[in-house]
């Protein structure tokens, strides 16, 4: 008799040390995770990549609603998690954007040749990416987020530089992506070649680590 009690005792602590255990593990899912959601947490100091969605450019037009302005076939971004940067969800993760390009850019607007080189500066910037999808990218303090354009004209070579306070865009798990809509920029410098707005839209996919897809919890 008191070896069944032993047992019964046992068993009826494993039955309720087992349902804590499961909401622990269920806890520590990160907001970033590979192999699905909520699969394996991505690590502190992992890099993250993307490049343009397939069949989709990088458009950088003079208006929200036009289609007159800068073409790119090619963009690709770098960022890295930032220490402790990657918190059990929900939450939010924290990415430093190390490296931003685009190439295959051509432009329509008159009396612009083509489009020489495309430079984002003053990296990096801060990205954040929340649970529900949100993502947002700033600055470091007292600087901005900025994109340097040369253009060649019939008047020869021209530097057209836009600024931005803060860009948000949104993850979406269905295809791994990040995608920005009209994120207005101001021309701060630059010839009357130079559009006096930009409007920026690309969609980058499939966001990856280590060759794996990250999903946001």
């Amino acid at each position: 008799m008191r070896t069944r009690s032993l047992l019964t005792l046992t068993a009826a602590v494993a039955a309720l040390t087992l349902p804590m255990t499961i909401s622990a593990s269920a806890a520590d899912v990160a907001v970033l995770t590979t192999g699905g959601v909520g699969g394996t947490n991505v690590a502190d100091g992992a890099t993250l990549t993307a490049s343009l969605a397939s069949g989709t450019t990088a458009t950088l037009y003079s208006s929200s609603t036009g289609t007159s302005g800068i073409s790119c076939t090619a963009s690709t971004f770098t960022a890295t998690v930032a220490t402790g940067g990657n918190p059990t969800a929900p939450g939010t993760a924290t990415e430093s954007l190390d490296a931003h390009t685009f190439s295959g850019c051509t432009s329509n607007v008159v009396g612009v040749l083509g489009v020489s080189s495309i430079t984002v500066n003053n990296l990096p910037y801060t990205t954040t990416v929340a649970s529900d999808g949100t993502v947002t990218v700033t600055p470091a303090s007292g600087s901005t987020i900025q994109t340097t354009i040369v253009l060649s004209t019939l008047l020869g070579s021209i530097n057209c530089v836009y600024q931005a306070a803060s860009l948000s865009g949104t993850a979406d798990n269905a295809d791994n992506s990040i995608a920005f809509t009209n994120q207005a920029f101001t021309k701060t410098s630059g010839s009357s070649l130079c559009f006096s707005s930009g409007y920026w839209t690309s969609k980058y996919a499939p966001v990856t680590t280590g060759g794996e897809a990250v999903y946001v919890n």
